[in-house]
């Protein structure tokens, strides 16, 4: 037997409730840090998919790692447009003379 962890009332080794004072008893793992971070912005700069798809997943749980993936996601989008419209740029210009 078990004793709850406020009201000290005797429960079952594997309540996850106290009966008595309804206090949970299973203690929460840690949560993983939320730094943000260099590397997840690298990551999503270089591979735009996965910087969405973590911005997605974690921007409820990890906000600020999250954020660094989607910025790095859409750096890397602003990016490749603005490449490809100066290409396409240069590519008339030069045509034309």
């Amino acid at each position: 037997m078990a004793f709850c962890k406020k009201c000290g009332a005797e429960i079952d080794d594997q309540a996850a409730i106290c009966p008595k004072c309804g206090v949970p008893q299973t203690t929460q793992p840690p949560a993983a840090p939320d730094n943000g971070g260099f590397l997840w912005g690298l990551l999503g700069f270089c591979i735009p998919l996965a910087g969405l798809i973590l911005f997605l997943i974690w921007k409820d749980t990890k906000p600020r790692t999250s954020k660094a993936a989607g910025v790095g996601a859409l750096v890397s989008v602003i990016v490749c447009v603005v490449f490809y419209v100066l290409m396409f740029v240069i590519g008339i210009g030069a045509a034309m003379y």
